[in-house]
């Protein structure tokens, strides 16, 4: 038993000093392998690696512009020379004639004194603009008035000639609620009120403002000298303070 022990460990001692022995002859290859292509640079391919490291040529340049057209210079010989009309060097083989327009002819006693010359015979003087100012005046035709216009809140408390407070509502009252009450208006063309519709306002003012305003007088609104109904705005305050 001893023995066998004995022969196991010289067994194992072994093993293990030929891994190690090997991983070193592998590591020796290896790195010969490696060190090889850098002592020996000729064996690299030299054609490949210029191509590496030369840079590409440029692209070709643009082709030029086509050349432009040569600019014909036309020079025109001028007929003044300092001032004076120069001596023609030839005869021009076509002359050509000026043809003036004839006056107008003349009237005789068919114009109007005073009238433009070629005009029509018994015209008026002065042209058109004379004979509309010569003519008799015409009539304008009147323009109809309106029945009814519609004129701000500020025209009709102008014209205002009576005017009724409401009576604050006790319920409101108590409810301290105050404020605007805008109703709008009808007014007929003798100043009374024919129609009311509210516009704004608390419900519990607005009965008592409209039944005020119902008594409300105007002056009759004159347009073009004629009275005509008009349509407004009233505003009807309430304020505890009875401002």
């Amino acid at each position: 038993m001893f023995e066998d022990s004995i022969l196991d460990n010289r067994m194992q001692k072994k093993s293990v000093l030929t891994t190690f022995l090997s991983y070193l002859l592998q590591i020796f290859l290896v790195g010969i392998l490696v060190l090889i292509p850098l002592i020996y640079t000729d064996a690299l391919p030299k054609q490949q690696l210029m191509t590496f490291l030369v840079a590409p040529p440029p692209p070709p340049p643009p082709p030029p512009p086509p050349a432009a057209a040569p600019v014909r210079v036309v020079k025109v010989a001028s007929e003044m020379v300092n001032g004076e009309l120069r001596t023609p060097t030839k005869i021009p083989q076509k002359v050509q004639m000026i043809k003036e327009e004839e006056a107008p002819p003349d009237l005789g006693a068919g114009g109007v004194p005073g009238g433009v010359p070629g005009g029509i015979p018994g015209g008026s003087a002065g042209g058109v603009i004379g004979g509309i100012i010569s003519s008799q005046p015409v009539a304008v035709p009147k323009v109809a008035t309106p029945t009814r216009v519609r004129v701000s809140q500020g025209v009709s408390s102008g014209l205002l000639i009576k005017k009724v407070n409401p009576t604050y509502p006790p319920l409101a009252r108590q409810a301290r609620i105050q404020g605007q009450v805008v109703l709008h208006a009808e007014i007929s063309k003798e100043g009374t009120i024919q129609n009311l519709q509210l516009i704004s306002g608390h419900a519990m003012l607005a009965p008592a403002a409209i039944e005020a305003v119902k008594q409300w007088r105007y002056k009759p609104y004159l347009l073009n000298g004629e009275p005509v109904a008009v349509e407004t705005e009233v505003i009807v305050n309430f304020s505890l303070s009875g401002g």
